[in-house]
């Protein structure tokens, strides 16, 4: 199977390993890794990188990413979502649509947004959501991130359905906690799903269901290039010499005028090489290379 990258429209209950494990069964990969995260509870796009294009799979994390959840108002649990115990409850207040916009309004823009316990962040080694299932709470460093765009969807008495378009490393779990504050109340996340990550918002997802019928009937599957993700790069064509120099590990003299701190690297035939850095020189520093033949 071709190297590239697979837009996993991941199901509910399964984490986002387990998910990517799946994958690696289907396209029969050792090499398999997913750009960001999604909580079981959570369903929608999980980009996973095969083979090679595992190299690059770090460039791709900066991305925003759209979300589409639902946030149950009056109770709190000890995850954030409704997998946890409920901790506390407050009463339901009285909203309208016009209350509810103006408080979300006042998340839009740069903020700090401190990281919850059931998280994937290590603490000494150790996930910090092992420690919260020990019954432990460590403080958490805030972390800068930004909403560009949220809105209401729909709303009843107790549930609020929103979207949102955030930067990398937003919680919504997070979020939607600090929206039932701001609204009077508490809250947690009763559904969530991520409708794409950019720069994938208009390709399509596919499901397991799908990959593994596709697999057994003999039909290929297509894959995104390793290099579709990373277009916004400038893109840097070489000579069979100097591609096979760089190849190599070797730096090489460009003709780019100024420093660029990362590059599309492609040989004459078009072929992606991998990534690399140009110093103010025209110096360029291979750093991440592929292998095309693979």
């Amino acid at each position: 199977m071709a190297s590239g990258v697979l837009l996993l429209d991941k199901p509910l209950g399964l984490s986002s390993n387990a998910a990517l494990q799946r994958v690696r069964a289907i396209f029969d990969r050792e090499k398999a890794g997913h750009v960001g995260s999604l909580d079981p509870l959570a369903t929608g796009m999980l980009p996973i990188c095969l083979g090679e294009a595992t190299k690059v799979a770090g460039d791709m994390l900066a991305g925003r990413k759209c979300y589409r959840f639902s946030i149950a108002l009056g109770s709190c649990t000890s995850t954030g979502d409704s997998e946890g115990e409920v901790t506390r409850t407050l009463p339901l207040p009285a909203l309208t649509d016009a209350g509810i916009a103006g408080q979300l309004g006042a998340f839009l823009g740069p903020q700090y947004q401190v990281p919850p316990m059931y998280s994937a962040i290590k603490r000494a080694g150790q996930p910090l959501y092992k420690l919260a299932r020990s019954g432990l709470s460590v403080p958490r460093e805030p972390r800068a991130i930004e909403l560009f765009e949220i809105s209401l969807l729909a709303r009843s008495a107790a549930t609020l359905e929103l979207e949102t378009l955030c930067s990398k490393g937003t919680y919504i779990r997070v979020l939607a906690e600090d929206i039932a504050a701001a609204l009077g109340t508490c809250g947690h996340v009763a559904a969530l799903r991520r409708l794409y990550v950019e720069p994938f918002a208009t390709e399509p997802m596919h499901t397991l269901e799908a990959l593994r019928a596709r697999r057994e009937a003999g039909e290929p599957i297509a894959l995104l290039p390793i290099d579709w993700a990373l277009r916004q790069l400038p893109a840097l064509h070489l000579g069979d010499g100097e591609a096979a120099r760089v190849c190599q590990g070797q730096r090489i003299v460009t003709a780019l005028q100024q420093a660029a701190p990362r590059v599309r690297i492609y040989d004459a035939r078009e072929r992606f090489l991998g990534l690399g850095e140009v110093d103010a020189g025209g110096m360029l520093q291979p750093r991440r290379l592929t292998d095309p033949a693979r």
